[in-house]
């Protein structure tokens, strides 16, 4: 067995020599492509640089913690839709504004707000109110009651 016989390693392998002429395969541009600034010696580009192309983490949505998740949220009910709902002298609670299919679902609670105008005396029953639509009830004749 001679020695140039045994099969090749990584070591023993000779080494790529770049830029040395057209015969060797790896001549002029020595394996950096044409142009551009990888080209060049000296040339030193982060690995997510992109060109000018908007880079990947800022084209990424964010994710992280909020604080949105955490919010109470209330089903709203303005002054003008008790007054088309309810007759005269009515008590206005959240179970019966889910019955009659004026709110969708509660979530954490009921809160009136003071649009609109309120023509009848009515008792409503809710986990919050506007500072207005309270004046508003009580102008009206009617009563408040926080649930």
């Amino acid at each position: 067995m001679r020695l140039e016989s045994l099969p090749k390693t990584k070591e023993l392998k000779n080494v790529k020599r770049v830029g040395r002429g057209p015969g060797s395969g790896t001549g002029k541009t020595a394996g950096h492509g044409e142009n551009g600034q990888k080209s060049r010696s000296g040339a030193t580009i982060n690995a997510w640089f992109q060109g000018g192309q908007s880079p990947l983490y800022r084209r990424l949505p964010k994710r992280g913690f909020n604080n949105a998740r955490f919010a109470t949220k209330y089903a709203v009910i303005n002054l003008s839709d008790l007054d088309k709902y309810f007759k005269d002298g009515d008590v206005v609670t959240p179970e019966e504004l889910k019955s009659r299919g004026i709110i969708k679902k509660e979530l954490n609670g009921v809160k009136v707000l003071a649009n609109g105008t309120l023509t009848k005396k009515l008792t409503v029953k809710a986990h919050r109110f506007s500072s207005v639509a309270v004046t508003k009830i009580l102008e009206s004749g009617g009563k408040t009651e926080v649930i």
